[in-house]
């Protein structure tokens, strides 16, 4: 991993209109899906991101061939010959995960790392495993490994305890050609499921209740390759959205899908900000006054955990008090002593972040503790007086494409070095 920094010169007058690229998070997964099918599959709007990249490596290690081009992916999943997702590449992210479905319902046989990623708490994956073990495999864990095994999957019912997108994703995957029916209760609702079932539905799966809790497959005997447009990041855009109210002019977010962020729309409003809302784009009005607004996360359509630390970073700037809960991971609060740094009054207490607004915030040194830890940290940056510091990129590379270049074309001062 590269060392590489972030020199930020604070400047908040931000203005013009900046892209949203494709959803990392609906990538992945059809990514993964093309496992199914032996041909060629074709993704659109694919941005150049790491996780992209890692994904790509462990599905050319399968057999498959994976191209990017522009922003066309291209994945011939003809030669699946080996079922083994290793540590190497697993252990860079958790999403690696999501080839245990495909290999299972293809081969009837994976052996798959146990997951990585980012550092925030633990996320088991034991519910992936118990979806499997529902739907029929054969599972043991050792030296490591996740090893399944099964002869034909059957379709049964599964009922998730808790929500859990990379478990609903993955047995979506592992039922479509199960024998007979399967029905997923307390399904995550999130937009990438959405796109997901999309795509399967398009490679010739009969997937229902889209947009619910409840999720029906039937299985199919096999599977065609297919083409789709990826969904835009809702993440992404809800940064660059956070970016606008924290300027001193309007920013407008293009290609962006705004009914994706029904709840952070609701909170910019409710600081100040007025936002003209179009089909694919949104502009943000930034307020003269940032007023406090507290976020509880939950689970989509609920305020997303992954834009937290982003809107955290906006409350810094509030006139008053704001409380901020994470709910989906209670303890993802590492980006708090970080701007705390650049002269933020922030405390946590119970896992619950009690913001103090401050007049301003000044440069320093800071350092990138996971993906969106990191976006925070660069507005913060924009934002402050002087400069700023991020070393510790490479998490932002994760998951946004070249997000200096989007910022700066709209007039902020970033420099990679």
């Amino acid at each position: 991993m590269s060392m590489e920094q972030f020199i930020i010169e604070g400047n908040r007058n931000l203005n013009g209109t900046i892209p949203v690229s494709g959803a990392k998070n609906a990538i992945l997964p059809a990514m993964a899906a093309c496992l199914l099918a032996p041909g060629t599959s074709i993704l659109h709007n694919v941005p150049h991101l790491i996780d992209l990249k890692t994904m790509s490596l462990l599905l050319r290690v399968l057999g498959a061939r994976v191209e990017l081009e522009e922003n066309v992916m291209t994945i011939d999943a003809s030669h699946i010959d080996s079922y083994e997702a290793p540590y190497e590449l697993v252990n860079k992210m958790r999403a690696s995960i999501y080839v245990l479905g495909p290999l299972l319902a293809r081969l009837g046989i994976t052996k798959v790392s146990f997951p990585g990623g980012c550092a925030i708490g633990t996320r088991p994956v034991d519910l992936h495993l118990m979806a499997m073990e529902a739907l029929g495999a054969h599972i043991t864990v050792e030296h490591g490994y996740i090893n399944a095994k099964a002869d034909k999957l059957v379709g049964t019912d599964i009922y998730f305890p808790k929500s859990s997108v990379g478990a609903t994703i993955n047995t979506l995957m592992a039922a479509v050609q199960a024998k007979g029916v399967t029905r997923i209760f307390n399904a995550a609702m999130e937009p990438e499921i959405d796109a997901t079932i999309d795509f399967l539905n398009l490679m010739g799966a009969q997937i229902s209740g889209k947009g619910t809790t409840t999720l029906i497959i039937e299985g199919v005997e096999k599977l065609q390759p297919a083409e789709m447009e990826m969904i835009p990041d809702r993440i992404e855009a809800g940064t660059f959205l956070i970016a606008g109210a924290l300027s001193t002019s309007p920013v407008t977010v293009t290609n962006c899908e705004p009914n994706h962020l029904t709840l952070p729309i609701e909170k910019l409003k409710a600081s100040g900000c007025e936002l003209d809302v179009q089909t694919s784009s949104i502009t943000v009005y930034p307020p003269e006054v940032i007023k406090p607004v507290d976020i509880i996360t939950l689970p989509y359509p609920g305020f997303p955990t992954d834009l937290q630390a982003q809107f955290t970073v906006l409350m810094c700037l509030a006139d008053g008090i704001s409380f901020i809960e994470d709910t989906v991971f209670p303890d993802r609060f590492t980006h708090i002593a970080e701007l705390n740094r650049l002269q933020a009054d922030i405390r946590v207490e119970h896992n619950i972040a009690k913001v103090k607004g401050v007049k301003k915030l000044s440069g320093a040194e800071v350092m990138a503790t996971d993906l969106r830890a990191s976006a925070a940290l660069v507005l913060a940056g924009i934002a402050a007086e002087g400069t700023t510091v991020i070393s510790r990129i490479y998490h932002i590379d994760r998951g946004y494409d070249h997000i200096e270049k989007k910022l700066n074309a709209i007039g902020a001062k970033i420099t990679r070095s």
